[in-house]
């Protein structure tokens, strides 16, 4: 392609993953939303909670004046406090409903009007459908409050390994099921895929791409290790494109576009987020990994 893929979608990154300081809600959130919206390459930037109200109120204010579009990630919310919204436990289920709906109220306050989460963890064959029964019910209910407020509910697909995340949802099929159930009630919900994931849920881009194209409303492209367990990103930890041992790189990038464009999800029209999910290993700069997945970007693209 000769044009630049931001006619086609909103570039972003998920900044609590190229900053991991930002993780948990607390070091230079504001220094480091700052450096990426000052790269005139984004379009979206991908945040998620602020455990500090003044942090989220000077973070909002520089949003504002950012001409960024926000995207909003309860992930962290979720693994951090190991919540499950298919707990079997309906104590535990609400407990990680309520921290759902906290990450919604944030985003209200940053300006982000989709809200990106994870289901709990795979609990297993045996209780598979009971999981998923209570996921969808745990989902009626945040689409419902978020619907309030205007705002989307968006899940992200994972893997089903030990060395992952290990998540109910897990195969990109269950995901369209689980999406079909949700929105006979509820519009306001989609998925997200990651290019990252992929290898890990032992998926090609044609396959999931095209069983999730009328669920899809978000997308991550990135990378993972799952060859080599000594690899400091072994798993799903994201490391820079290229990497020792890594999955995923120019060529895989460029299968990616080509069947987001096939799929109609780059679009001139429509511009959806596209987010860069990177994270620096040790002794790696922030800087210079972001800069490696725009490259890998624009490699990939003029290929396409």
């Amino acid at each position: 392609m000769t044009e630049p893929i931001q006619n086609y979608a909103r570039i972003g990154i998920v900044h609590f993953m190229a900053y991991k300081a930002c993780l948990q809600g607390e070091g230079p959130i504001l220094e480091t939303i700052e450096k990426i919206a000052i790269d005139p390459y984004f379009q979206a930037i991908e945040v998620t909670h602020m455990k500090d109200a003044g942090v989220r109120k000077e973070a909002a204010d520089l949003l504002r004046s950012s001409h960024l579009d926000v995207a909003f990630g309860a992930q962290p919310i979720i693994l951090v406090n190991q919540l499950n919204l298919n707990d079997l436990d309906a104590g535990s289920r609400q407990k990680a409903i309520d921290g759902v709906k906290g990450g919604i109220d944030q985003a209200e306050e940053l300006g982000a009007p989709g809200v990106g989460f994870l289901s709990g963890p795979d609990p297993g064959p045996g209780d598979r459908d009971a999981a998923v029964d209570a996921l969808v019910d745990s989902l009626h209910q945040l689409c419902e409050y978020a619907g309030g407020k205007g705002t989307s509910m968006v899940m992200e697909t994972f893997d089903r390994l030990p060395f992952g995340k290990n998540c109910l949802v897990g195969p990109n099929a269950l995901g369209v099921e689980v999406s079909a159930r949700v929105r006979r009630e509820h519009p306001n919900f989609g998925l997200m895929l990651d290019l990252s994931h992929f290898p890990l849920q032992g998926e090609t881009s044609a396959y999931a791409l095209n069983i999730a194209r009328d669920h899809m409303v978000h997308a991550h492209i990135g990378n993972c290790v799952m060859s080599n367990p000594d690899h400091p990103a072994y798993g799903d930890n994201h490391p820079r494109f290229g990497c020792e041992d890594g999955e995923n790189d120019v060529a895989e990038a460029v299968h990616f576009l080509r069947e987001l464009l096939n799929i109609g999800y780059l679009d001139p029209d429509k511009r959806p987020i596209l987010s860069f999910e990177v994270a620096p290993m040790e002794g790696e700069s922030s800087e210079v990994i972001i800069a490696n997945a725009k490259r890998v970007l624009d490699t990939a693209w003029a290929q396409v």
